[in-house]
């Protein structure tokens, strides 16, 4: 994984609740056991149709949102099966922060193993966000060290756990935070082999 510090990029509105994995990355992609490729699958069944064409009502289709890097949902977002496909396919299509009222616990969770931070903020701002991103190319940056999404307009606070903060900031996973303490471990066994 990479830090996470601060990142700045344009926003995807999703104005959808209750977005579960399998629409997220349906369950016919699942096969793959590498985390790389998963991109071109994400939102599959709304982004094509049966033939595989794009279809133009979905809105990641649109030219506007090229590029988009942060994806503003509705509440509920990622619920469903634990399925880890999920954020790899969000990851590698290119989103690098969810900010939705609220997520699946097993998905928010999996988010923040692989990388990608998710923002839980008040509806009304989500609301807010989503209106604007479908209006005009909205932009906006996130401060995971002051813990703000700066609109260009105001900042708006949102609450993190320390832990998973921690590892996004260092760029590490739960085996890399371990790795960071891997004296102290050598010497807990070496000390432990000594009493044998």
């Amino acid at each position: 994984m990479e830090p996470f510090q601060t990142f700045s990029g344009l926003v995807f509105p999703l104005d959808r609740k209750n977005v579960d994995t399998d629409q997220i990355i349906p369950k016919q992609f699942l096969k793959r056991i590498e985390r790389q490729g998963f991109g071109e699958c994400l939102f599959y069944n709304w982004r094509f149709d049966e033939n595989g064409n794009k279809r133009e009502d979905f809105p990641l289709n649109d030219p506007k949102y090229d590029g988009a890097q942060i994806l503003v949902a509705g509440d509920n977002f990622g619920c469903g099966s634990s399925r880890e496909h999920a954020p790899w396919a969000l990851q590698d299509y290119g989103f690098k922060v969810v900010i939705a009222p609220s997520f699946a616990d097993i998905f928010h969770n999996n988010c923040q193993k692989n990388g990608i931070l998710t923002v839980e903020l008040p509806e009304e701002e989500v609301h807010d966000l989503i209106d604007k991103a479908q209006r005009e190319r909205l932009f906006l940056t996130v401060d995971l060290e002051k813990q703000v999404v700066l609109t260009g307009e105001k900042a708006i606070h949102f609450d993190i756990d320390p832990y998973p903060k921690n590892m996004l900031l260092k760029g590490l996973d739960e085996i890399g935070l371990t790795l960071l303490l891997e004296d102290e471990i050598s010497k807990f066994e070496a000390s432990e082999n000594a009493g044998v």
